[in-house]
């Protein structure tokens, strides 16, 4: 747990320094950039991040008047709204994915041989197996690619 931690912290850091958005709202603006239409129901945005529908709601607001993000209501649903990411969100997260994985590479990777990252890789792949075929399970994009 440390290290996870300790990981999402630096990460984090580095964001708000180079990015001026926390780690959270950059793995928004990833989730959205890498589903069809740039767009999910809120509450599926909700279940990908693992955050709350109050949390989520709060930073999706605050993703909107960056510009960002729009919300919209469902047409064929009018409990549910729905997240889009924006041209200007699309902006922000090419500004920002240089920097964020330069991190990841300077706290991850390069401390680790490749005998490890290839150990860490099929890690990750037998955790992602059970997790994700757990029907509580929120649907992650990518998260069983290589």
């Amino acid at each position: 747990m440390a290290a996870t931690t300790l990981l999402d912290g630096a990460l984090d850091r580095q964001l708000q320094r180079e990015a001026g958005m926390p780690l959270a709202y950059y793995q928004i603006l990833a989730m959205l950039s890498e589903v069809p239409g740039r767009t999910l129901r809120m509450s599926e945005l909700a279940d990908i991040t693992q955050s709350s529908q109050s949390r989520i709601s709060h930073a999706v607001a605050r993703l909107e008047r960056q510009g960002w993000v729009l919300r919209r209501p469902c047409p064929d649903d009018r409990r549910s709204t729905f997240a889009e990411l924006t041209p200007a969100g699309v902006a922000a997260l090419t500004a920002a994915a240089p920097g964020h994985v330069r991190s990841v590479r300077e706290n991850l990777f390069d401390v680790l041989s490749a005998e490890q990252v290839g150990q860490l890789a099929a890690i990750c792949r037998a955790m992602l197996g059970p997790l994700t075929a757990d029907p509580d399970a929120p649907p992650v994009p990518g998260a069983c690619a290589d």
